[in-house]
């Protein structure tokens, strides 16, 4: 378990879409309804309040099969810009606690709550009725010694407060806090499906049914040298999580591997100009992001989707790292060429970059006209984000 016995304390917010939604209108407040897209548009729903679930809504279910389900079923569209400020407002409250904290997305995070000489009930009730007063929202923590057993803990007592409210005759938040007490870890695992174990998809799910395992408790029966027999590295995690053990640390900062853009389209795309215009808009947002953020990429890849969901990546690696629109444009549009067949239709596109650093700048005399140009792109860069991205229309030739 390592010398220090740690309390790592996992947040969730509940619902965390829709309950943005009902401080904005408290008219919303116990109905069903989901935030997304529209159902003609092949919609999808991102988040459902409790009041939809019991109909058996799910949030990435498409909006037409939640219609079905719940035909009074009211449809939010998303304001994802809105969502990320209030999750920032949450984090701030989180970083006022301790700098331990590692965000995991927009409604989730871990905190490294050790040396806070606070006992851990009181700190998590405190906390979740900071957020319900200060923010209007609800949330769910669970408390243990490493983030695995933290996360399943929320998952565990949302699910028992669900139940609970459930049978209740409600709809509302559950609002749990589940606290594993330090040496109780396999023991609280112990009963669990064993598909709640980080590590364990689909595939390892059958097998490990095939093999006659079905809990949590199931797997830490077997020697770990067995597991690894079995799932090769993957199998020494396995017998580690399910004895309660993860001394993975808090990660305060996750360093960028990646810049990318991609639109998944309301409907499928044929048009070459459309899928052009649409790998270069992405291809600019991705160099200014890369320049905002003084990096630079060698390696440029394409994702896309096919009508009947195939996906697929292609990427190509530059001799050197760039941050220059016009170099990931043409990148991203020869994949694009060397992928799709003509008229072929299209229903995601995108452009990533990674292999990131510090971009190099060793200005030969032949250099000079790049340099320009890329100051040039800085200062169009400020002016778009002070004045909006159509402040300067840039007319790209044909032959660039």
């Amino acid at each position: 378990m390592g010398a220090m016995a740690r309390t790592i304390l996992h947040i969730d917010l509940d619902a965390f879409f829709c309950a943005v939604e009902e401080t904005r209108n408290p008219e919303l407040r116990g109905k069903a309804f989901a935030v997304g897209g529209k159902p003609d548009e092949r919609g999808v729903v991102a988040s459902c309040s409790y009041a939809a679930r019991r109909m058996g809504v799910r949030s990435a279910m498409p909006m037409s099969k939640a219609l079905r389900l719940s035909p009074g079923l009211i449809i939010v569209s998303s304001r994802h810009r809105l969502y990320s400020e209030v999750s920032r407002q949450v984090m701030g409250r989180l970083h006022d606690l301790t700098a331990l904290v590692e965000q995991i997305s927009i409604d989730e995070a871990f905190l490294d709550i050790s040396e806070i000489r606070e006992e851990p009930e009181r700190l998590a009730r405190g906390l979740q009725a900071r957020i319900r007063d200060e923010l209007h929202l609800p949330c769910s923590i669970g408390i243990a010694s490493n983030k695995l057993v933290a996360k399943i803990a929320t998952e565990v007592g949302k699910a028992l407060a669900l139940n609970r409210i459930k049978a209740e005759g409600e709809a509302k938040p559950p609002n749990a806090v589940t606290i594993v007490p330090f040496g109780e870890e396999a023991a609280f695992l112990s009963p669990l499906p064993a598909d709640m174990l980080w590590g364990v998809g689909p595939k390892t799910s059958a097998r490990l049914t095939e093999l006659g395992i079905h809990t949590i408790g199931d797997i830490a029966k077997w020697p770990e040298n067995e597991m690894i027999r079995l799932f090769g590295e993957n199998g020494r995690d396995l017998a580690r999580h399910a004895r309660g053990i993860d001394n993975r640390p808090i990660e305060t900062e996750r360093e960028t591997k990646s810049i990318s853009q991609e639109i998944t389209f309301s409907r499928d795309v044929r048009d070459d100009n459309v899928l052009e215009k649409t790998l270069r808009e992405q291809s600019a947002e991705v160099a200014r992001q890369l320049r905002k953020n003084e990096l630079a990429g060698s390696t440029i890849k394409l994702k896309i989707r096919w009508p009947d969901f195939t996906t697929l990546t292609r990427q190509t690696t530059l001799n050197h790292r760039t941050d220059r629109e016009e170099e990931i444009t043409k990148a991203a549009l020869d994949l694009l060429k060397s992928v799709r067949k003509p008229n072929q239709a299209v229903r995601l596109i995108g452009v990533g970059v990674s292999g990131l650093g510090q971009p190099i700048r060793q200005l030969g005399l032949w250099d000079m006209d790049h340099e320009k140009s890329r100051k040039l792109q800085e200062a169009v860069d400020v002016l778009q984000e002070k004045y909006g991205k159509d402040i300067i229309h840039k007319n790209i030739s044909e032959n660039e």
